[in-house]
């Protein structure tokens, strides 16, 4: 018998029994539906965190404060034996100043293109009855450039205003959506509260939506890092800076010298970088930890689909078992009359894998649809992938054989006189 008549033969030996070959089919459907949804979906996030991080461009560093940085007091040379001990550095010269920034941007200008600094905190706002709770970033004319932020409407404040700690601000549009109810409402000009001092709005800024880690990027007001410091946040220090290089290949260079210069400037003691006040990140290294977290998640929830499959091919395995039984009459009938032992191995390993290469194909159409829908309804960033798919195809179809091959060589072995006297 060809393989073409075994096929034909083992169609028909499904189709007597619909409800159990759907049945059996589920646990195929389901794993390749979820390997095909997880996937997408994995893809989807490593794709919005890389233009995440490209947005801001790939040649910035974040130079931050290191607050919880914890130094070994030094023994004493009539106590050396004596253990060492950990101390909070709470004083103010162990973190970044403005002059901390200034002086950065001054001393490297063959690595360093523009340095914004940036003191933040969470501050309320309020404008007639209004209210709202939202971020305040103290900053310098550089943001727009080393951010990539652009301005809306009016325009932002001037290095005058920020050698003056003037009360000016330029604010997201969620700002204004909070304070107005439309995020479109022209409030150049206007006046709000800012922890009850009162600014002048300058300017706004064109929306840009959340980032990669679901945080409102629009929910922001921008004030000169000086009126920040003196004027809102009563402080000396900022929280970060943000240094935008020359070039990508500029990026080890600039953050060796930025290093070299804060440990010397805040007279920072060996080991290094254990003793570091501070931390320098680059955008290539947030985008691969943030990629490792979410390949990571990928692969965890790719193992549980996988073990779906397993299942569903026990499954298969099961029903085959349990189909070799009730036909073991049909097997001994088909081998009285000539079928070949391996005949009948082909029969049902052709059953088997019919059963998870439909499956599979169910199963993709169910993963393909369900990111489309994610995508459409719930604003998910969802990208199938053609390798996942051929994979799933591959996959599935590899399980039935595999699970099949049992059942297939115990139908295959079956005496046919044993088999014509299965009652």
């Amino acid at each position: 018998m060809n393989v073409i008549e075994s096929f034909r033969v083992a169609l028909r030996g499904l189709t007597n029994n619909k409800m159990r070959t759907s049945l059996t089919m589920l646990g195929i459907i389901i794993g390749v539906g979820v390997v095909i949804l997880v996937v997408a979906i994995g893809e989807g996030a490593s794709k919005r965190i890389e233009d995440t991080v490209n947005s801001l461009g790939t040649n910035l560093l974040t130079v931050s404060a290191n607050r919880n940085r914890v130094l070994l007091n030094a023994a004493t040379s009539h106590a050396a034996s004596a253990t060492s001990t950990t101390v909070s550095t709470n004083n103010a010269s162990t973190y970044l100043t403005l002059d901390d920034a200034k002086k950065i941007a001054a001393n490297f200008t063959k690595t360093v293109e523009a340095v914004a600094p940036q003191a933040d905190s969470n501050v309320q706002i309020r404008t007639g009855n209004v209210d709202a709770n939202t971020q305040l970033i103290g900053t310098n004319t550089d943001y727009p450039y080393v951010k990539n932020v652009e301005v809306a409407s009016g325009r932002f404040f001037t290095q005058d205003e920020v050698d003056g700690s003037l009360k000016v601000c330029v604010v997201g549009p969620t700002v204004i959506q909070k304070l107005t109810g439309d995020s479109h409402t022209d409030m150049v000009g206007s006046n709000i509260a800012i922890n009850r001092q009162s600014f002048t709005i300058v300017g706004t800024l064109v929306a840009r939506g959340a980032t990669s880690f679901g945080q409102d990027q629009d929910d922001v007001v921008l004030v000169p890092v000086t009126t920040a410091l003196r004027r809102v946040l009563n402080r000396q220090n900022i929280d970060d800076a943000l240094v935008r290089c020359t070039t990508p290949q500029m990026m080890p260079l600039a953050q060796e010298q930025i290093s070299s210069f804060l440990r010397n400037r805040h007279h920072i003691p060996p080991p290094y970088p254990d003793n570091d006040d501070f931390r320098i990140r680059s955008q290539t290294d947030l985008l691969a930890t943030q990629e490792s977290v979410t390949g990571t998640m990928t692969m965890l929830l790719s193992l549980v689909a996988v073990i779906s499959l397993v299942v569903g091919g026990i499954g298969i395995m099961n029903i085959m078992l349990v189909s070799v039984t009730e036909r073991t009459r049909e097997i001994g009938i088909r081998k009285a009359i000539g079928a070949t032992p391996n005949d009948i191995l082909m029969q049902f390993l052709i059953e088997a894998a019919i059963i998870s290469l439909l499956g599979g194909l169910i199963g993709i159409a169910i993963g393909v649809g369900g990111s489309w829908l994610l995508s459409a309804i719930a604003g998910w960033n969802t990208i199938v992938n053609a390798t996942a798919i051929i994979a799933a195809v591959v996959v599935s179809a590899g399980v039935g054989i595999f699970f099949g091959i049992y059942p297939a060589s115990k139908a295959a072995k079956i005496n046919p006189i044993d088999a014509l006297r299965f009652e």
